[in-house]
């Protein structure tokens, strides 16, 4: 049975120890999707996802990034890393109508993963979008956030 890392012997929260465990190029990608109304979708898209607080996929992807390495900030048990690279990637979905995909590709050389740093991009663009679009409508949704590839670490994970 898998025990909870970060909850040490007197049942308290602690940062996981990993000062024992080699370093390996560590990666991981995470995915999002941020789905609008019919015709908002369709205007901004004629638009070129531009609006009057600027560009919106250009700006989700700065948001993004920067997320990603604030991701230790963040959420509390984290270990704060040198990500060598963040890549984001926003594009309408090919499979759902109206709505945007983004995927956050995050890579480090380190003891621990980055399955948290690519989540957190992913949502920090999410949420940027949201509110560069809020104006146009608040019947936006963010969903789907989910981690798709880890590699590097004890164990591997690969969705499709």
């Amino acid at each position: 049975m898998s025990i909870l890392s970060h909850i040490n012997d007197q049942g308290q929260p602690a940062m996981v120890d990993v000062s024992e465990k080699t370093v390996t190029t560590r990666t991981a990608v995470a995915q999002g999707l941020v789905e609008f109304p019919a015709e908002v979708f369709a205007q901004l898209s004629q638009d070129g996802f531009l609006t009057k607080k600027g560009a919106v996929l250009q700006t989700a992807i700065i948001a993004g990034v920067m997320a990603a390495k604030k991701t230790s900030d963040l959420i509390p048990l984290c270990h704060p890393l040198a990500l060598n690279a963040i890549n984001l990637d926003i594009a309408p979905s090919a499979t759902i109508e109206n709505t945007l995909e983004i995927t956050c590709t995050v890579r480090c050389e380190g003891k621990t993963g980055v399955e948290m740093e690519a989540l957190t991009g992913v949502s920090g663009a999410a949420l940027t979008i949201y509110d560069m679009c809020k104006a146009l409508t608040h019947d936006i949704s963010i969903s789907q956030i989910t981690l798709l590839k880890k590699t590097g670490g004890k164990s591997d994970i690969i969705r499709s």
